[in-house]
Parts: C-alpha cells; sequence; structure tokens
C-alpha cells in the first residue's frame, strides 16, 4: 500500500492539548488522523455535525468571554444543589 505524507500548522496550545488526550487513549496522532480518516470514507462525510450556534448561544458565549452572567459556586456540590433546585421549580 502506497502512503503520502500529510502536512498540517496547528496551533502549538492546541497540539500539545490534543495529544495529550490522544496519549491518555493509547493513541498516536498519526492514529488518530488515519482513524478520522477512515470515518470520513465509512460515514461519506465528516463523523460529526458541524452546527453554527444559534443567537443564545453565540449571546451566551459574548456574555462568558465577557465576564458577564457568571455564577460562581464553592464547590461542585453547591453548583448541582443549585441546579437541582431550579430544576424544581
Amino acid at each position: 500500500m502506497a502512503t503520502k505524507m500529510i502536512h498540517a500548522r496547528i496551533d502549538d496550545d492546541l497540539k500539545a492539548e490534543v495529544e495529550a488526550v490522544f496519549s491518555h487513549i493509547g493513541l498516536t496522532t498519526t492514529e488518530a488522523i488515519k482513524l478520522f480518516f477512515y470515518q470520513v470514507k465509512l460515514r461519506g462525510g465528516l463523523p460529526f455535525p458541524v452546527e453554527m450556534p444559534n443567537k443564545e448561544t453565540l449571546d451566551t458565549f459574548r456574555d462568558t468571554d465577557a465576564g458577564i452572567n457568571l455564577t460562581e459556586y464553592s464547590d461542585p456540590q453547591e453548583m448541582f444543589r443549585r441546579l437541582r433546585a431550579q430544576c424544581s421549580e
């Protein structure tokens, strides 16, 4: 089987974070890329949905980036208590 080399420019921080994930699950970057390619071939397209966020999501991203409308919790248990309380309202 003939093979071809692929070259891609990737942000250093993104590359390091993603390679740490690959390492954690026992994949090399090359194996992960091959897996992605096989999935694209098998599905006849991307193996995950690619969608534009709606207005509500974009507004939330903007607010979060600006530090607006954030809720802080002292620990995860407090967060879950408050979420459960909101769901039962």
